[in-house]
């Protein structure tokens, strides 16, 4: 049977606790990897740190959104760290953005996806309007799903519920779905959460938890997250 392929979120600052979790969560029974985002990556010891990470499936989560040339210029920024397998942008910066972005990194990387993060799963459909929008985010993230395809993007980041709608556009594409929780756990601030047998039900390829593991034993809540697969 196909191992679940899961990236941790590793959502701290602090490289003794990053350490910890790289070591307490390894497990023959899932395929796992880890994303780091702004709040480690910034930190003096942060880029540093990943790249010496050999052997580990590591998701760098920058989410880049700017003018064309300043992302492309932001990949090249990374060339040196050839063992990121994927790097997340923006896709509210538009086509031409997403392309460039995707051009740079074949250039520096042909291992590296690029992935086009969608709707962040911390807007519900009150405050997606109060930015705005006057789509719902189901159609806001079929739209933004057909602009990464559009670009040749390697996959999308959505959550849970748009998942199950964009398996014909993103045909061929990863669906990496985040806001994940354990079954009983808190939303804490997110929106649009679901446990993980659900997210891969309803089409993601991958998906994202980091809380539901890293708040409290986590070696106990890798064992809870292999049961709630079953």
């Amino acid at each position: 049977m196909k191992k679940a392929k899961i990236f941790i979120a590793c959502d701290t600052t602090s490289l003794k606790d990053i350490n910890k979790i790289i070591k307490q969560t390894k497990n023959s029974k899932l395929n796992i990897g880890y994303k780091v985002g702004l709040e480690f990556f910034l930190t003096p010891k942060g880029r540093n740190f990943i790249a010496k990470q050999k052997n580990i499936n590591l998701f760098l989560d920058l989410k880049l959104n700017d003018i064309p040339n300043t992302c492309s210029s932001a990949i090249y920024a990374l060339r040196d760290l050839k063992n990121i397998s994927y790097l997340t942008v923006h896709t509210s910066g538009g086509l031409e953005m997403l392309k460039a972005v995707k051009k740079s990194s074949k250039k520096i990387n042909n291992k590296l996806k690029i992935l086009g993060v969608t709707v962040l799963t911390s807007f519900s459909e009150f405050s997606i309007k109060k930015i705005g929008h006057t789509k719902s985010i189901r159609e806001l993230v079929k739209k933004q799903a057909s602009l990464a395809k559009l670009a040749k993007l390697d996959g999308i980041v959505c959550s849970g519920y748009e998942a199950k709608y964009l398996k014909q556009i993103c045909k061929n594409m990863e669906i990496i779905t985040p806001g994940i929780r354990l079954p009983g756990d808190s939303k804490g601030d997110q929106k649009r959460v679901m446990d993980p047998k659900s997210a891969f039900q309803n089409g993601a390829t991958s998906i994202v938890i980091g809380r539901s593991i890293t708040q409290g034993n986590i070696k106990n809540n890798i064992q809870r997250l292999i049961k709630s697969l079953n």
